[in-house]
């Protein structure tokens, strides 16, 4: 064990939580011990079950993290096209999931009936829906309600989608994100003053990704 840093209570939270991030990046759930954590963040059980009493409440510290910077970087700019703003979107998530296939597997599969991370994911989902929602251009605000329904049935169509092909890639990642996207702008065309379809679709899919 390396020596022991002094930090304040709060630093030392974020050290754990940081250690507890890339331990659950780099291999799958049941393999992540927190004995191992202590030692890589150089302390004692004893001081890591102070901070975090389980696995669980690890994991969901780091889950939560990540689902917040997600948010924080997922850009819906009205200078931006629909489209733009959602290929952004879908970049940010996939860059995130690409890079910690296993914490996303984690919540998706291992812990996927687990109420504290259902709820993470499920707040996660609601906001993005709502910002989604505050930036199309409705038809009329009677669409409005039409048009959150489609957007709650998309992003978990989305996140099921991309959960599977973290499992078994079945295509590239770019048409991965297009079809994504497709699926959303002709979900949408009905229900918009524009229709969000004319910039699509992009030019011909990268040969690799």
């Amino acid at each position: 064990m390396p020596p022991r840093q002094r930090l304040s209570p709060a630093d030392r939270h974020a050290q754990l939580q940081s250690v507890g991030a890339r331990l659950f990046a780099q291999r799958p759930y049941d393999d992540v011990l927190m004995d191992e954590v202590a030692k890589e963040a150089g302390v004692s059980r004893a001081l890591l079950y102070r901070h975090f009493p389980s696995k669980h409440a690890l994991f969901a510290a780091v889950y939560q993290q990540a689902a917040d910077r997600l948010l924080a970087e997922t850009r819906l700019d009205p200078a931006d096209s629909l489209v733009e703003q959602l290929v952004q979107g879908m970049d940010v998530h996939l860059d995130y999931f690409v890079a910690n296939r296993n914490a996303v597997l984690a919540a998706n599969r291992v812990l996927a009936g687990d109420p504290v991370i259902q709820s993470i994911m499920t707040n996660e989902l609601d906001a993005l829906r709502t910002r989604l929602l505050a930036v199309l251009p409705l038809a009329h605000d009677s669409t409005r309600e039409a048009v959150s329904a489609v957007l709650k049935s998309w992003l978990v169509f989305v996140q099921v989608l991309c959960v599977d092909w973290l499992t078994h890639e079945t295509c590239t990642r770019t048409q991965l994100r297009d079809s994504c996207v497709g699926a959303l702008l002709g979900a949408l065309q009905p229900l918009l003053v524009d229709d969000p379809t004319h910039e699509w679709p992009p030019q011909r899919p990268e040969a690799h990704a």
